[in-house]
């Protein structure tokens, strides 16, 4: 393992310990994936406290939008983390601590159908103080739901 990767592994399990102490993202389902300098993957499954059309059984626009933001937060959080890699643990956790969204476009494009949704976000642009993120909501068919751009204060 060279050093971008150890680099990369202590950010990813940061990440991690971070979205594991949010009670929301527990109270969905939302479970992680993948973490790593391109994308964040993770994911959620259909239950019927998620349901927002309870006569087609459809997700609700909500977590749709919930599930966008918490995978663009995650995605801003990895390319913040390289940004202020030159700092002490401590300087940088101070940094990282302020991570919040800015602003956050969703896209709904079809109803919420399935049985298990899958958010996939890229990371646009990292700057000192702003990160820029788009996100992509599939079911388990592949079918695009949802397509999100957020803004997160990062730094």
């Amino acid at each position: 393992m060279n050093d971008d990767d150890a680099v990369l592994a202590e950010h990813a399990q940061a990440v991690r310990q971070m979205f594991e102490r949010i009670p929301f993202n527990l109270v969905l389902g939302i479970e992680l994936d993948e973490i790593s300098a391109e994308r964040v993957i993770m994911h959620l499954s259909m239950k019927d406290e998620l349901i927002g059309n309870f006569v087609h059984g459809i997700l609700h626009g909500g977590v749709i939008a919930s599930l966008l933001d918490v995978a663009g937060g995650a995605m801003a959080m990895v390319g913040a983390m390289d940004k202020h890699r030159h700092l002490h643990a401590p300087e940088r956790a101070a940094q990282l601590a302020r991570l919040g969204t800015i602003d956050l476009r969703i896209d709904y494009l079809r109803p919420g159908r399935g049985q298990r949704f899958t958010a996939t976000a890229m990371l646009l642009r990292s700057g000192n103080k702003v990160a820029v993120v788009r996100s992509e909501l599939h079911n388990e068919k592949g079918t695009l739901v949802a397509v999100g751009t957020g803004t997160y204060l990062c730094g």
